[in-house]
C-alpha cells in the first residue's frame, strides 16, 4: 500500500515537473529568439530566424549601431533613474500604509483598504488625458518626475495590498514585547517589521519594475522629447513606417533584458518566499 502511494506521489511530480518545465520554456522561447537573432546579420535573421548564429549568420552589427548611433547610454540611464527611484518611494509608502491598515485600528480604516484595492482593478491608462493635462498644469512634461509620479501612483495599490497581508502575519506577542521594552514605533516599523517582510517587499520590487521597465505609453506622452527618452521609447527610432533596421531592435531589447535578469538573481530567493508564503503552513 505504502509503495503504491509512494508511486502515485512520483507520478505526480513526474507529471507537475513536466507541465512547469513545459512552461518555462514556452516563456522563455520569445526571449531566446530575441538574444539568438540579436547575434545575426539581417540576411540570417529572415532566412534562418530559428536557428543559432553560425559563422556566415554571426554578426554584432546590431550592438555596433546602438551602442555608436543611438543615444542608449542616455536611455539607459533614464529608464535605471525611473525605475529606482519609483521602486523606492514605492516601497516606502506602502509599507508604512500597510503597517498602518494592519496595526492600528481607526474610522474608515475597512473603506480605506477597499478604496486602495480598487486601484488594482482600474487601469491607470483610462486616466491619461487627466494626467497629460496635470503635468501640463505642473509644468512636468519631458521630465522623468512626471514618470515617477504616474508609477508610484500606478505601483502603491498592488503594492500596500501584498505588503498589508504579509504584516497581517507578523505575531502580535512580537510587537507588543518590543513595546514592552520602550521601543518607539518608528524603531519597531524599522527594525522589526521591515527585516521580517523582505520576502514581500522583493516581490513588490518585482512586480513594480517590470511593468515600469517595459512600458511605452507614458514615456511617449509625457517623456518624448530629447535627452528623457527610457530604452523602450529609444529602440522605436530603428522602427519605421517603411524600412525596419531588425538588428539594432533585436540588439536594443536584449541589452534592456539584463537589468531584469540582474534583479531576478539578487532577488530570487526572496521572491520565491514572498510567493510561497503562506502555502505551507
Amino acid at each position: 500500500m505504502a509503495l503504491n502511494l509512494r508511486k502515485d506521489q512520483a507520478s505526480r511530480a513526474v507529471i507537475v515537473h513536466a507541465v512547469l518545465l513545459s512552461y518555462t520554456l514556452i516563456a522563455l522561447y520569445p526571449v531566446f529568439l530575441i538574444v539568438i537573432n540579436a547575434f545575426k546579420s539581417r540576411k540570417g535573421i529572415f532566412r534562418e530566424p530559428m536557428a543559432l548564429p553560425t559563422t556566415k549568420t554571426f554578426s554584432l552589427s546590431g550592438f555596433e549601431k546602438v551602442l555608436a548611433k543611438a543615444d542608449f547610454g542616455t536611455y539607459f540611464f533614464n529608464s535605471i533613474s525611473v525605475t529606482v527611484v519609483t521602486i523606492v518611494v514605492v516601497l516606502l509608502l506602502a509599507a508604512m500604509a500597510a503597517w498602518a491598515l494592519s496595526e492600528y485600528k481607526f474610522p474608515f480604516n475597512t473603506a480605506l483598504a477597499i478604496y486602495l484595492a480598487i486601484g488594482i482593478m482600474v487601469p491607470i491608462r483610462l486616466g491619461t488625458v487627466s494626467i497629460l493635462s496635470l503635468m501640463v498644469d505642473l509644468g512636468l512634461v519631458n521630465t522623468l518626475t512626471s514618470l515617477v509620479l504616474v508609477y508610484v501612483a500606478q505601483g502603491l495599490p498592488l503594492a500596500i495590498f501584498i505588503l498589508t497581508e504579509f504584516m497581517h502575519q507578523i505575531p502580535k506577542d512580537l510587537k507588543e514585547a518590543a513595546r514592552c521594552d520602550g521601543v518607539g514605533e518608528f524603531k519597531i516599523f524599522f527594525a522589526v517589521i521591515l527585516p521580517l517582510v523582505r520576502p514581500a517587499v522583493a516581490t513588490v520590487a518585482v512586480f513594480t519594475m517590470i511593468p515600469i521597465w517595459n512600458d511605452l505609453w507614458f514615456p511617449l506622452i509625457l517623456a518624448p522629447g530629447d535627452g528623457k527618452q527610457t530604452i523602450t521609447l529609444g529602440v522605436q527610432q530603428f522602427i519605421g513606417q517603411y524600412v525596419t533596421d531588425w538588428n539594432a531592435v533585436l540588439a536594443s531589447l536584449s541589452l534592456a533584458i539584463i537589468p531584469i535578469l540582474i534583479l531576478y538573481l539578487i532577488f530570487s530567493r526572496q521572491l520565491i518566499r514572498g510567493l510561497t508564503s503562506g502555502a505551507v503552513k
